[in-house]
């Protein structure tokens, strides 16, 4: 039976009635529902609004059914939505105490809180999958602090980096997301329940009692916005596609580094896949997949940001195109976090390789120029120095490391023995100490501040 039945002297079309269900999504909320009226029961019972003994039926009821469909004796079917089956399954049970259950509740205020309570719980889950790639990333640096890499900038070597930088920069990028998360919590955790359909209610309840008994740091100060408010799942998925984002651009570095023109990287067997006609491939399609979702979980940002740019006050039944999006964005983001955290507890990185790499193609130009300017060469005339000393070594076949002191001098006087140290690449990243730099000391300090702030975000 339809909640909104009785104003109709028809029922509503088969058609219809297909399409304005939502059971079949919306029944991943079973266990936020019947915990919100858990607690709004409770609540009506303190306030004298119903008896102690149809709260206690209420009650014993609700945990029976929750008992049911956990174990899977009690299949969720056969209903509009999860709210209806809840409500229609407690009646059939208790009688007319579990009639009384929504008194002083719509479900417009209804929906609204069981949805925060199950996203709450939701970004709880995600920022632990974040800690726990970043720890990852973490213990990738620490066991390669004393390893330098090429740095990059538009894709072209720029200068020698630390390769504890390197893993340090993306902690960095999902320590954000972990933050971002932990922020949007605030605004999650608001209860609306107490709101009615929009106006509130006549009824004498207490919705501190009910707010304290759901664990939510605050309450709706507006029940016309309360029931109609679903910024908070535009904000969970906005955040959703920035750990996309990064993850994206971690699955890209995962793929250059790891084809034979870099050979940074060795990805684990485990992880990887074969060709159906090429017998030598070793394919990366796990970076490839996370990289490929990332486009779904920007689609659906720009669908709820569409469905609630134009929703006249107050609820509108355009807000039950909520959740599909929600949860198609929540498990991408968990198994992507999941399956890439444990693919990079399994690579293999080829540190001479890696070393190799970051001491070609003059990376260590702009120490030179550096070298020049401390001297007391104006920067801009050093750079130009520096442009020549390397159209030379083009000509002459030779590398920055590999000319003479004579040579040198030959571009500048202001050179000295000095220089033939000051270009090798490990020197060059270890000479960099600022705070965030290239160095050992700076990447280890990195090491230390993202420990630190990973212990002050929420478990």
């Amino acid at each position: 039976m339809k909640l909104w039945q009785g104003r109709f002297d028809s029922p509503i079309a088969a058609d219809a009635d297909a399409f304005n269900e939502s059971l079949s999504f919306d029944k991943k909320l079973y266990k936020a529902d019947i915990t919100a009226s858990l607690a709004h029961s409770e609540m009506l019972s303190r306030c004298g609004v119903i008896s102690q003994e149809d709260k206690t039926l209420i009650h014993g009821g609700l945990k029976e059914i929750l008992s049911e469909i956990e174990s899977g004796a009690l299949v969720i079917e056969g209903q509009e939505d999860i709210h209806s089956f809840v409500e229609n399954e407690l009646v059939k049970r208790i009688g007319d105490a579990g009639k009384r259950l929504h008194t002083a509740r719509s479900r417009n205020d209804q929906v609204a809180t069981d949805f925060r309570l199950y996203t709450r719980e939701s970004a709880k889950e995600i920022i632990k999958l974040l800690k726990n790639l970043i720890r990852t990333l973490i213990t990738i640096a620490e066991k390669n602090v004393s390893h330098i890499m090429p740095g990059y900038t538009h894709l072209r070597k720029a200068q020698p980096i630390n390769c504890a930088q390197y893993f340090n920069a993306y902690s960095e990028m999902f320590m954000r997301d972990a933050e971002r998360f932990a922020d949007a919590l605030k605004r999650i955790d608001v209860m609306p329940l107490g709101s009615g359909a929009l106006a509130g209610t006549s009824y004498p309840i207490n919705r501190e009692i009910t707010r304290e008994l759901l664990g939510f740091k605050n309450m709706s100060q507006n029940s016309l916005d309360a029931v109609s408010d679903r910024d908070f799942v535009a904000e969970y998925l906005f955040a959703c596609s920035l750990v996309m984002a990064h993850l994206s651009r971690l699955c890209e570095d995962t793929i250059l580094y790891s084809t034979s023109e870099f050979g940074f990287i060795e990805m684990p067997d485990a992880y990887s896949t074969g060709s159906s006609i090429m017998p030598q491939k070793k394919n990366p399609d796990i970076c490839e997949l996370v990289r490929g979702k990332t486009g779904r979980v920007y689609g659906h940002l720009t669908a709820i940001l569409t469905t609630i740019k134009g929703v006249p006050l107050a609820y509108n039944k355009d807000f039950q195109e909520d959740k599909e999006g929600l949860f198609d964005a929540e498990k991408t983001v968990k198994d992507s976090l999941a399956v890439y955290t444990a693919m990079l507890q399994a690579i293999t990185l080829n540190v001479k390789r890696m070393e190799k790499a970051a001491a070609e193609d003059f990376t260590c130009a702009t120490d030179v120029a550096d070298y020049l300017a401390v001297r007391g060469v104006p920067f801009r005339t050093a750079h130009g120095v520096v442009g020549k000393i390397v159209r030379y070594c083009l000509e002459k076949g030779k590398t920055l490391e590999s000319m003479s002191l004579e040579e040198y001098k030959a571009h500048s006087p202001v050179f000295d023995a000095d220089i033939l140290k000051t270009v090798k690449a490990k020197n060059s990243a270890d000479s960099r100490n600022s705070v965030g730099g290239s160095s050992k000391k700076s990447a280890r300090a990195g090491i230390r501040s993202l420990k630190a702030r990973l212990a002050k975000l929420p478990e």
